[in-house]
C-alpha cells in the first residue's frame, strides 16, 4: 500500500494545534520505500522530525512559494548544514521558478545569489504538465488558479495514486488532474458563501465538487484556517460528494 502523512494542516499559516502544510507520500516497490515531502510551510519542519529523519526523504515538492507552504525551507537548510548529522547534502527539491532566492531571502540573505543552498538542495524548476519519475512514482503536475503560480501535483505510484491541490480556486485543470486518483487532498480555505474570490481558494463544498468531478475515492480536506471549523468544511463538501471524505489532522496516517 502507498500511505500519506498529514505532517501539517492549518490553512494561511501554523495554528495552535497544527504547522502549516506540509505532507509525506510514501510507496514501496520491490523491496525500496520512496518517500516524496510535498511541501514544507511555516512550522512545519519540527514535527517533520516525529515521522522520520529528514536524510530518509527522496525529494521534495513545492506546489508554490508563499510562506506557509515552503518557509521552513530555510529551518531544513540550517540542519543539513550545522546539526550533528550533517552535511546531509541535496535533495532533488521540484518548485515553480524563483525558488532558490525566495528561500535565500527567507534566510536573510541580501543578495540571493550569495546564499548557499545548493549544499541543502537541488532545485529543479516544474512547468506545466512536466512528468518526472521519483523512485516508484511518477509526478504530473498542472498549474492551478492562485495569485502566484501554482500547481496542483499528482503522484502515480504501484499501489495508487494520490493528487495535492496545492492552493487553489475551482478549474478544470484540478478536475482533469484528479481523475481516477485514489485520494485527493484538497484545500478548502473558505465558508461556503456567496462572493467568493475565483483564483484564491476553494470552499469545502467546491473541494467536494472536484472530487465528485474526477471519481476519486477519497477526498482528504485541509488547509483550513485556525480561524475556521474543519468540521464545518468537511460537512459541506458531503453535500457535493458522496464517497469517502476525511479531515486531515496533524500525524494522521492513510493508507491507499
Amino acid at each position: 500500500m502507498s500511505e500519506l502523512v498529514i505532517v501539517g494542516c492549518s490553512g494561511s499559516g501554523p495554528g495552535p494545534a497544527s504547522a502549516a502544510s506540509s505532507y509525506l507520500v510514501r510507496c514501496t516497490e520491490e523491496g525500496r520505500t520512496t518517500t516524496v515531502l510535498l511541501d514544507l510551510g511555516s512550522g512545519a519542519f519540527g514535527p517533520l522530525q516525529r515521522h522520520l529523519d529528514p536524510r530518509e526523504v527522496d525529494a521534495i515538492v513545492l506546489s508554490h512559494l508563499h510562506a506557509d507552504h515552503c518557509l521552513d525551507l530555510a529551518a531544513w537548510d540550517v540542519a543539513a548544514t550545522y546539526s550533528s548529522t550533517a552535511p546531509w547534502g541535496p535533495v532533488p527539491t521540484y518548485a515553480p521558478a524563483g525558488a532558490r532566492d525566495r528561500i535565500a531571502r527567507a534566510s536573510e540573505v541580501e543578495d540571493p545569489r550569495e546564499a548557499e543552498l545548493e549544499r541543502s538542495f537541488d532545485f529543479r524548476t516544474i512547468r506545466e504538465g512536466s512528468t518526472v519519475t521519483i523512485g516508484c512514482f511518477t509526478m504530473t503536475v498542472a498549474r492551478v488558479a492562485h495569485p502566484v503560480e501554482s500547481y496542483a501535483i499528482r503522484l502515480d505510484g504501484p499501489q495508487g495514486s494520490l493528487v495535492y491541490s496545492g492552493d487553489t480556486g475551482p478549474t478544470p485543470a484540478l478536475d482533469e488532474l484528479a481523475r481516477g486518483a485514489s485520494v485527493l487532498l484538497a484545500e478548502a480555505s473558505f465558508p461556503d458563501v456567496a462572493g467568493l474570490p475565483a483564483d484564491l481558494h476553494l470552499s469545502g463544498r467546491q473541494a467536494g465538487e472536484c472530487a465528485a468531478a474526477a471519481g476519486v475515492q477519497t477526498l482528504v480536506i485541509t488547509h483550513v484556517p485556525a480561524w475556521e471549523d474543519p468540521l464545518a468544511r468537511a460537512e459541506e463538501a458531503r453535500t457535493s460528494f458522496d464517497g469517502r471524505i476525511v479531515l486531515a489532522e496533524p500525524g494522521a496516517r492513510l493508507e491507499f
